[in-house]
């Protein structure tokens, strides 16, 4: 919800709830926000926007092999494989969540979004940020049945659990996304607020709202801690036991041979939540004016690394890529 407040200061307070609520109707549909960006230099824009381009092109064509190759090659149909490239969409989604406005916003220079642009992209934002983390974890339970329990692999990662495990994340992270919007929309916001950042993030949002923001902030919170902290357990679980049954095996070979496979896995989830902590930091600890430059790190980087990370340290996916390459070149 939207009202006609004075912008002289971005996170002023708006007049008196009766009135915003009254004027919201007349502004809602018509109202923008306005996404500072990353600089607001313009001989920089043309650098950002393709700078932007390249990486979301390098992006979508990586993670868009990944999924092809594991789809095509019946040597990677394994649950690892099926998460992996569960993995690639998401964070094609991710991407195509915020970049492209971006690059709309670059070329044509402007730095508007609509109130309903600007929710959709919180939503979505939420969604597939969240599940990356939630496919790590995954990931990280699925490694530890390999190693830890390799007679009963496919017992255990059945088809089944592999597909009820991903269900219950998208129905996990939709329901707590969507109590995110309908918790937004309780907010009022001044026509034209300015929000310091490329793009349309939650905590901004909270930030720049001209209504009280104790229960949005309560919600966030919470939801932070259960869908951060948990993940990141799981994870740090399986590795322990999977350290522990490293530790047992005698052969020096088995040892390398066995952790190699948690190697792609371990860098992606270094760099996962490095770069998140380094966004919360920069953000909500030091109040970094460079919070949205760090953010990029997360938003774009992290996506973009993913099947450079995956595909250079695993023969199994690079002799993939090399046959669908293969099959798809011209004969001379």
């Amino acid at each position: 919800m939207l009202v006609g407040c004075s912008l002289n200061n971005a996170f002023a307070s708006c007049p008196s709830r009766h009135t915003s609520y009254m004027e919201a109707g007349n502004h809602t549909e018509e109202s923008q926000f306005l996404l500072l960006g990353l600089s607001e230099h313009p001989d920089l824009q043309p650098l950002l926007f393709g700078l932007f381009l390249t990486m979301y092109l390098v992006t979508v064509l990586g993670n868009l092999l990944i999924i092809l190759a594991a789809s095509s090659d019946p040597h990677l149909h394994t649950p690892m494989y099926f998460f992996l490239s569960n993995l690639s969409f998401v964070d094609i989604c991710f991407v195509s969540t915020t970049i492209p406005k971006g690059l709309v916003n670059l070329q044509a220079q402007s730095k508007d979004i609509s109130y309903t642009g600007c929710l959709t992209q919180v939503y979505f934002f939420m969604i597939f940020a969240v599940m990356d983390g939630f496919l790590l974890t995954v990931m990280a339970y699925d490694r530890f049945v390999a190693i830890c329990h390799p007679l009963h692999y496919m017992v255990i990662m059945s088809p089944r659990l592999c597909g009820l495990l991903v269900l219950m994340s998208w129905f996990i992270i939709f329901l707590v996304a969507l109590v995110h919007i309908l918790l937004l929309r309780r907010l009022t916001f001044c026509i034209g607020t300015k929000i310091p950042h490329f793009f349309c993030e939650l905590a901004q949002m909270i930030m720049v709202a001209c209504s009280d923001t104790l229960v949005n902030k309560i919600f966030l919170f919470v939801a932070t801690a259960l869908l951060g902290v948990f993940p990141l357990t799981g994870i740090l679980f399986s590795y322990s036991r999977i350290a522990l049954s490293l530790m047992r095996m005698s052969s020096a070979g088995g040892k390398y041979k066995a952790f190699s496979t948690c190697g792609s896995h371990l860098s992606a989830v270094s760099l996962y939540y490095g770069t998140s902590l380094g966004v919360y930091l920069s953000s909500h600890v030091t109040h970094s004016p460079q919070s949205s430059a760090a953010s990029v790190m997360y938003t774009v980087v992290t996506p973009m690394l993913n099947p450079f990370i995956y595909s250079l340290r695993n023969k199994d996916v690079k002799g993939a890529l090399g046959r669908l390459l293969g099959r798809g070149a011209p004969c001379l």
